[in-house]
């Protein structure tokens, strides 16, 4: 060879491969992200009889909406249980009002009666007065007239002189020494109690007998 072809171009380098001979592919380093995947990633194993991931959320959404049907229900029962008790409580309302008002209504109607029993006393007196002289007869008349009128109503006097003494009807103004009563007899009235259709509604103020 001469020294011309010896020689060599000095851009081409060393590193040239000499012709007539193919490159060797050159092996990414282990590890090297930019090698390619040759592997193809194996899908994760399911067991069965265990819920995939993809089922879970669906279950989870079914008792969710078993949770909200409760609660509707729960609500409408709720509600139903108040529209009752507004009901219960307008009725009694209603029948609370109907009984007062039928209450009045017998009042007044008691009090129209016993008033016009009422005015022939009244009459009565007047006339007694009118009269002049001795009135006692009228008045003692006209007294058993009242009392009688009173006694239908249900007003009856209660019994006092003679009486043992009983605090539900009778009220001790104060207390006499006596040898002839008993002690605890009522000897004096000062003022006569009455009963209304049984029930006192004002003691006889009496005096009664102590030991001497």
């Amino acid at each position: 060879m001469s020294s011309e072809e010896n020689k060599r171009d000095p851009e081409l380098g060393n590193d040239a491969a000499p012709e007539g001979e193919t490159a060797e592919e050159i092996e990414a380093p282990e590890g090297d992200p930019a090698a390619p995947e040759t592997e193809a990633t194996e899908a994760p194993e399911v067991i069965e009889g265990e819920p995939s991931a993809e089922e879970e959320p669906l279950l989870e959404v079914d008792g969710f909406d078993v949770m909200v049907e409760e609660l509707e229900a729960t609500r409408l029962e709720r509600d139903q249980y108040l529209d009752a008790l507004r009901r219960l409580k307008a009725e009694f309302e209603n029948s609370r009002k109907r009984q007062e008002r039928d209450r009045a209504r017998i009042l007044s109607m008691a009090s129209e009666r016993l008033v016009q029993e009422l005015l022939p006393v009244l009459d009565n007196l007047d006339r007694a007065l009118e009269a002049g002289g001795d009135i006692r007869e009228g008045v003692m008349a006209t007294r058993e007239q009242l009392a009688a009128v009173l006694a239908e109503e249900g007003l009856l006097p209660v019994a006092s002189d003679g009486q043992p003494f009983d605090p539900n009807v009778h009220d001790a103004v104060m207390g006499q020494p006596s040898e002839e009563h008993e002690e605890g007899t009522i000897i004096q009235t000062f003022q006569r109690g009455y009963l209304l259709n049984g029930k006192p509604i004002r003691p006889a103020k009496v005096v009664v007998a102590q030991q001497v």
